[in-house]
């Protein structure tokens, strides 16, 4: 299956069933408290493209505008962000993607999505649209595993969804990436180009003359997410930082591993 034919395909993002529970009984209260509604939306990537797809519609005049679920909320009527709730419950599963363990792997995209927003911090990037970019960096993958299961199958035989090579992999034996996918998910949903391009280059961010310093954030914070679950030693996180990326930004290895919420010395 090559990347235009995939890209054509419909598919039901599935959502962390608890989390659509929680947001479904935050949006029924008397007076709707926005921060949470907020909060819990943004632990979920289905409910997150859901709600900055509305957001960027044509409808609004603002397509290509919105990058976070903040501003989606600003924008959106209470009964809008219902409707896409109620609809978020009829497909929530933790088990509706071959191959893929979801609740481990929203935990690895809200991770990522909190390191991208404290590394662009650091480097004065726009640090709502990293979170977004973070959060939904690995979104392709789902696409991928849901449109081709027995492909799929076979490479994370040898190479797991998560794993530091699994991009590379991809390439070579599919010829895109879950990068290229989630690029061009975000491109037929009208999402702005700062996501387009922190989505499509993430793997790569600063070959080829490109220079999106959003995708360098979120190549770093995913570096940084996989190498935790890889569980490398000392001696495996200087191997394998990339260290081109972080000189593109002004980051060393240290400075990364300073936003990590986790204690990195037991895996030293």
């Amino acid at each position: 299956m090559n990347l235009n034919d995939l890209l054509a395909r419909q598919f039901n993002f599935p959502s962390i069933p608890r989390v659509v529970a929680l947001l479904l009984n935050a949006l029924d209260q008397p007076e709707v408290d926005l921060q949470r509604v907020s909060q819990l939306t943004s632990t979920d990537p289905a409910l997150t493209t859901g709600l900055l797809r509305l957001a960027n519609d044509d409808f609004f005049k603002l397509c290509g505008k919105i990058n976070s679920v903040s501003e989606a909320l600003a924008l959106l009527s209470l009964e809008q962000v219902r409707q896409m709730a109620r609809e978020a419950a009829a497909t929530a599963s933790l088990k509706a993607v071959p191959g893929i363990n979801l609740q481990h792997f929203w935990d690895y995209s809200l991770n990522t999505a909190k390191v991208s927003r404290s590394l662009a911090g650091v480097v004065r990037q726009n640090q709502q649209a990293a979170f977004t970019a973070g959060l939904i960096h690995a979104f392709g993958e789902l696409v991928m595993h849901l449109a081709m299961p027995q492909e799929i199958a076979q490479l994370s035989d040898h190479c797991g969804p998560l794993d530091l090579r699994r991009a590379s992999a991809e390439r070579a034996t599919f010829g895109f990436t879950y990068a290229n996918v989630g690029a061009g998910l975000a491109r037929m949903w009208r999402f702005p180009q700062i996501l387009l391009e922190a989505l499509e280059y993430q793997c790569a961010p600063f070959e080829d003359d490109v220079y999106e310093p959003l995708a360098g954030v979120v190549h770093l914070a995913s570096w940084r997410a996989r190498a935790k679950e890889a569980g490398l030693t000392e001696k495996g996180l200087a191997v394998t930082f990339p260290g081109s990326v972080g000189l593109a930004l002004g980051l060393d290895i240290d400075m990364v591993l300073q936003q990590d919420p986790f204690d990195w010395s037991a895996y030293a």
